[in-house]
């Protein structure tokens, strides 16, 4: 009778003994599955290269603020390239923090002069530089610049412009937060598996002759090992060319003078009526962009019945023939059919 507690309690210390070693592991076992489930739940940080929008009906616009024009929308899983990123300056509440420049995408267009382009033949750009446009007009965004010579593809004429096919050196902005890196190419998967099934034609000949026919089920596999190729390719979409980046700065700048067309055009513009300040300005007063302070265009009034002393410092919409005067060709003289002033 004095064995049977003896035994009862060497049973109950073998149990317990067993069974703590077996809480240890569980637990680290959890701490691991913490550490690599980390990475899988956060998302890569964007950088310049392939992406896709991750949102629906995303805003794409000619400039990096929100009341820039709606050029097209985008939905989830379009790509698009990154060229670089801009960061907003001052955002108030509900605007992107930062901005993501893009190439143009291919569903949208652009507008150029069509006095500009050779129509007759080769539907090439004349000038040496001609500024591509959100729309058909001066008042549009420039969303890029393309060099003479350059061939475009017409899609609809409006008046004195032209809508293209969006070139290379175009592009876009839109908010950051609607992208996300593109996924690697599978292809690259492919790739790492392969050295594991090199070794096997090396030690296979060994063994009996039963496995010697398996080598011809290795060999094609190393066929494959050109294909992490393709996961290049998007870097040369990824190089943004640094030239265009000051573009939105030049938006007052009339399109290229280097071949002007013979009758001038009748143009409208917006912007502030202020005296010039030069003694040799072709006018008295000018019409003053608010974006950038710099002078759109001097004001010429063909009848003396308009008296633009009385203008002075509104916010107008002038309306009228453009031309250059050959003591100021980077700044056109305006003559004014129409003038609205605005609130």
């Amino acid at each position: 009778m004095k064995t049977n507690p003896w035994l009862f309690l060497g049973v109950m210390l073998s149990t317990s003994l067993l069974a703590q070693p077996a809480t240890t592991p569980s637990t680290s076992a959890g701490a691991s599955a913490v550490e690599t489930a980390a990475p899988v739940g956060t998302s890569s940080p964007l950088v310049p290269g392939p992406a896709v929008v991750n949102g629906t009906h995303v805003n794409v616009r000619a400039q990096a603020k929100l009341n820039s024009e709606i050029i097209t929308r985008l939905n989830t899983g379009d790509p698009v390239t990154v060229l670089d990123l801009v960061n907003a300056e001052k955002p108030k509440a509900g605007e992107p923090h930062q901005w993501a420049r893009i190439a143009f995408p291919k569903s949208a267009a652009v507008w150029v002069f069509s006095t500009y382009i050779d129509v007759s033949s080769n539907m090439v750009v004349l000038p040496k530089r001609l500024n591509l446009r959100a729309g058909p007009g001066e008042n549009y965004s420039i969303v890029g610049r393309i060099e003479a010579g350059t061939p475009v593809n017409q899609l609809e004429v409006k008046g004195n412009w032209m809508k293209i096919e969006p070139p290379s050196g175009a592009y876009a902005f839109m908010a950051a937060e609607f992208l996300q890196p593109a996924a690697p190419p599978p292809t690259a998967e492919v790739a790492a598996t392969q050295p594991t099934t090199e070794p096997t034609p090396e030690t296979e000949p060994v063994t009996t002759a039963a496995v010697e026919p398996q080598p011809t089920v290795a060999q094609p596999v190393e066929t494959p090992e050109p294909t992490p190729l393709p996961a290049q390719m998007p870097v040369e979409a990824a190089t943004p060319t640094p030239e265009t980046e000051s573009a939105p700065e030049t938006t007052a700048t009339p399109t290229p003078t280097e071949e002007q067309p013979v009758v001038p055009r009748v143009v409208s513009h917006e912007g502030v009526v202020k005296p010039t300040i030069s003694i040799q300005a072709p006018t008295d007063f000018a019409l003053i962009s608010q974006d950038t302070g710099k002078i759109v265009n001097f004001l010429h009034s063909s009848t003396t019945n308009l008296d633009l002393r009385r203008y002075n410092g509104l916010h107008i919409v002038v309306t009228g023939a453009e031309s250059l005067d050959k003591r100021w060709t980077n700044t056109p003289v305006i003559t004014i059919q129409r003038i609205q002033v605005l609130e």
